[in-house]
Parts: structure tokens; C-alpha cells; sequence
């Protein structure tokens, strides 16, 4: 966006670079397409020369491997070639070869019955004990995003073309499955308070059976007769009702939301201004887990306590997706009104990591200063806002061969 291509070049080319070394955890050796969670820079003053330290999991608190890290670099490489018009780089074969790695690991056949991936707890940006182990909304819209980059930038060779057959597939299975039993909205959360439950064979409603008595009671009073959104994690048994903003936006960008359904999310955040945004934009997730139900989830997390960091916290970096996501669904307006409410706050402030508290009012107990991502964050919204044909970079047109949703036919008596 800065006109200063060379940089993120050079980032993709050494992050690939960095993809091609052996990763071990103890004696276990990681998959060959992991890319890292992140790398030092070591300066060695004697001799004078630079060298990197790269973290795929090994340093991790948990020692998670990252899933979303791959996924990133794909997006970010599309971003680059739509913005320079430079295909000279997706084409190298390095980055042929990187992509193909990337895709292998995550499009590996093995025994799911479902086209989602299926992740650790603490594998993305949520990168501790949080619940969010089986199926998470970021990873599936990440997933989502980076097989439809793949598409535009894999050669037409023959391993290209054998890649593109495996993500045509994937694509249609995952948008089904995503926009069916993913997406919740007023009337689908009334259909499962009401489901019936035991249910066998190909013509159960209650495909993964969900005991309506599961669901949490919070969620009746926050869905608005207007507005929907994908909740945060399906799995048999077990439906995550939660609402994380990071998957959200990125489904809206990577259109694996339908036009519909990425007004829905739109709606929602309008309708639920004081609990998804507050008064520091943008909570990642809501609600926050709390009392026995923290330390169970958690395993007592002392950084995870109830609305601060991961569980309920307010993250200014998260305000490039969310302005991403408004312009696309032409609502720059609703950008505006959380970019003036951080405005007001982050520089006084001094650019913290995340705020705390149920409105985000508090800056958070254990965050960082001067964070470069909450001050990129604040910076791409700001030029997104100022020059809207940015937003190519990262935002994908629908797809009209994952175009069909499930229709719902309701009968009343």
C-alpha cells in the first residue's frame, strides 16, 4: 500500500527460504510445509553478519505448531502480485514449490468425515488454551482464503494442475459445510433450540447431535432478529457459539460468506455495538469465559482471565479487517465510527498490544507498548479508508462455482 513492494519481496522470499529447514520438536519431526510462527534476527558483531532463529512451535507456550502461518504467506504473496502486477515472483520455484508444501499438509487425506481442518488448541492468533481446539472460525476462513490465492497463482503444469483439481473439490465441500452448519442466525438458532436429538442415517436434521440444553443462554438474549454471524467452532456434540471477529472478517473478505450473509455480520455488529466494539475496536471474541467454566477451558489461565487478552479482550490491530470487511459490504461508515473511537485513545495511550474489560475501556494488565501491529493495524485502515481500491490486495470476489448455499425449508403447522 506504501509503494514499497521490495520489502514484502524479500520477506516472502526469506520466509520461504526458512519453510525449507528440518523443524523437530524433541524427537518428532514437523511436516515439510510448516512455516514458522515467527524468527529473530541474530547479530553476531564479531563476525558481522545477520542470521535467523525461527520459532515453528518448538518456543511456543504449549509448543503448538502454527496452521495459520501458512496460510498468511499465501494470502500476503496474492496481495503482492495483485498490487505490483508482478506474476515473475508467484512463479519462481521456490514459491511453486512453497505453496504446493503448504497445500500438501493441509489438503492430506486422513480420517475426517468433514472438509474442515482440524486444529490444536492455541495453533493461530488465539495462541493459548482458549476452547478452541477441533474446527476454529479463523482457520477454516483462513483455509478458505488461502486455497481460493492458490487457485489464481499455481502454475498450469501438471503439478499445478493436480493441486487445482484437490482445492476445486475442497472449496465446493468447505463453502457447503461452512455456510449450512457454521452460520447462525435468528431463526437457524430456533431451529436447533428445537432439534431433535439420537437421530441416525443420511436423513437426521441434527446432523452432529447437538443437545439443544447445551446451548448457552447468553446467546439467546445477544442474537438480534436482525444480523448472524459463523459461530466460533462445530464439532460432533459440540457447537462453540462464540463470535470471533478475525474469522468473520476474513469470511467476508475471502467471500466464503454469501453478499447475504456478509450483510448479516454487518448487521450484527451494528446491533451489538457495545458488546462486539465498546469503546476500543475490535473485541476478539465475545462472550468471555469466566468461573468454573475459565478454569476448566483455560486450565487457569492467568493471562486469559475473564475480558482481557485472548478471552474477551479488545485488539486495535484488528481494525484493518474490520474496515476491510465495511468497505466491501459498503458500509465504510461503520469503519469511521470505530476508527475515530481508537482515534481518541491508542496514541494518548502509547499503541498498546490489547485493552480489558467488557467495554475494552482499561488498557490490558500484561500489554505490550508501542506494538507494530497495533499501530500497522491503525495505519492499513486509515489508507483502506482514504483509497478504497486497496482492498483488491486482500479481498476476493465470489466465486460462482461455490455460489450454491443450502436452502432451508421451513414447514409451520
Amino acid at each position: 500500500m506504501n509503494g514499497e513492494p521490495d520489502i514484502v519481496k524479500n520477506f516472502l522470499l526469506k520466509t520461504i527460504q526458512i519453510q525449507g529447514r528440518e523443524k523437530r520438536i524433541d524427537r518428532f519431526k514437523l511436516g515439510e510445509g510448516a512455516m514458522p510462527a515467527s524468527f529473530k534476527v541474530i547479530h553476531d558483531p564479531i563476525k558481522e553478519t545477520d542470521s535467523i532463529n525461527a520459532d515453528f512451535g518448538e518456543s511456543a507456550i504449549g509448543r503448538v505448531a502454527p496452521v495459520d502461518s501458512g496460510f498468511w504467506w499465501i494470502i500476503l504473496l496474492r496481495a503482492y502480485t495483485k498490487s505490483t502486477g508482478d506474476t515473475s515472483l508467484a512463479e519462481t520455484s521456490e514459491c511453486q514449490k512453497g505453496m504446493r508444501l503448504i497445500l500438501s499438509l493441509c489438503l492430506s487425506e486422513g480420517f475426517d468425515t468433514f472438509p474442515t481442518l482440524l486444529c490444536a488448541d492455541g495453533c493461530s492468533m488465539v495462541d493459548r488454551r482458549m476452547g478452541v481446539y477441533g474446527y476454529p472460525i479463523e482457520i477454516q476462513a483462513l483455509f478458505f482464503m488461502a486455497l481460493r490465492s492458490a487457485m489464481s497463482m499455481l502454475k498450469h503444469d501438471a503439478e499445478g494442475k493436480e493441486f487445482m483439481e484437490r482445492i476445486v473439490k475442497r472449496l465446493h465441500a468447505l463453502s457447503f459445510h461452512m455456510r449450512s452448519y457454521f452460520w447462525l442466525d435468528f431463526q437457524q438458532l430456533n431451529d436447533i433450540y428445537r432439534y431433535k436429538t439420537e437421530e441416525y442415517s443420511h436423513t437426521a436434521v441434527n446432523k452432529f447431535n447437538v443437545i439443544p440444553d447445551s446451548i448457552p443462554e447468553w446467546v439467546f438474549d445477544f442474537m438480534p432478529l436482525r444480523g448472524g454471524y459463523f459461530i466460533g467452532n462445530v464439532s460432533p456434540a459440540r457447537m462453540d457459539f462464540r463470535w470471533f471477529a478475525l474469522g468473520n472478517c476474513v469470511a467476508i473478505l475471502a467471500s466464503l460468506a454469501t453478499p447475504e450473509q456478509s450483510a448479516s455480520i454487518m448487521d450484527l455488529i451494528e446491533e451489538r455495538w457495545e458488546e462486539l466494539v465498546g469503546e476500543m475496536p475490535v473485541k476478539i471474541c465475545h462472550p468471555a469465559i469466566e468461573s468454573h467454566e475459565w478454569r476448566i477451558v483455560t486450565g487457569c489461565d492467568p493471562k486469559n482471565t475473564r475480558w482481557s487478552y485472548h478471552n474477551g479482550g479488545s485488539w486495535p490491530v484488528l481494525l484493518w479487517l474490520l474496515t476491510a470487511a465495511c468497505i466491501k459490504t459498503g458500509r465504510p461508515q461503520i469503519a469511521r465510527r470505530a476508527i475515530d473511537l481508537a482515534e481518541a485513545r491508542l496514541l494518548k495511550d502509547g499503541w498498546p498490544e490489547y485493552y480489558d474489560g467488557k467495554s475494552g475501556r482499561f488498557i490490558g494488565k500484561q500489554a505490550r507498548k508501542f506494538q507494530t501491529w497495533s499501530i500497522a493495524g491503525y495505519l492499513v485502515a486509515k489508507m483502506l479508508l482514504e483509497d478504497p481500491s486497496h482492498l483488491g490486495m486482500i479481498s476476493l470476489e465470489e466465486d460462482k462455482q461455490t455460489k450454491p448455499v443450502i436452502k432451508r425449508s421451513y414447514s409451520w403447522t
